[in-house]
């Protein structure tokens, strides 16, 4: 599996967050509380959902180290945030983007081979900064039929 690398474009996103581990990793909780109040996010760009993890600094993957994960839309402007939501800025950066067909059992498998095969055998190295999931309308929450990108972000080896 070959990625394409991209450029995302700086993207302003309204959502809800929480703070988890691998070895706790409660994604079906945080989606739970947002996607009964999406609806609420007024100037959505795009219907697609992001996924989004803000790792720690000096992130090490470890099963028991904590990262922030967030449910959230791209939006066109930040004039109103609905209550229990936050805004979260992305800025502009280079990403190797992957296109997964799957359901979610299959993820350990393909972020597997991205850091483990991919990444080493790539000229690039991990950039610590938000790497996400788009769900877009190919994606089907635990459908051996469903389509997303996973966007890694990265930077050119010296």
């Amino acid at each position: 599996m070959k990625p394409i690398i991209k450029t995302f474009p700086t993207t302003k996103f309204i959502g809800m967050n929480n703070q988890f581990s691998y070895s706790d990793y409660r994604i079906g909780e945080l989606w739970g509380k947002f996607m009964p109040r999406r609806n609420e996010i007024q100037n959505a760009l795009v219907a697609d959902l992001f996924n989004i993890q803000i790792n720690p600094d000096n992130f090490d993957f470890n099963p028991q180290t904590e990262f922030v994960k967030w449910a959230v839309v791209a939006v066109s402007d930040i004039d109103f945030v609905p209550e229990g939501m936050q805004l979260l800025i992305v800025e502009e950066g280079l990403y190797a983007v992957f296109n997964h067909v799957g359901d979610a059992s299959k993820a350990r498998e393909i972020f597997g081979y991205i850091f483990g095969v991919w990444l080493p055998n790539s000229e690039y190295e991990f950039d610590n900064r938000p790497q996400f999931e788009i769900l877009g309308e190919k994606y089907k929450s635990n459908s051996p039929d469903s389509e997303e990108e996973i966007w890694i972000p990265i930077k050119k080896t010296i």
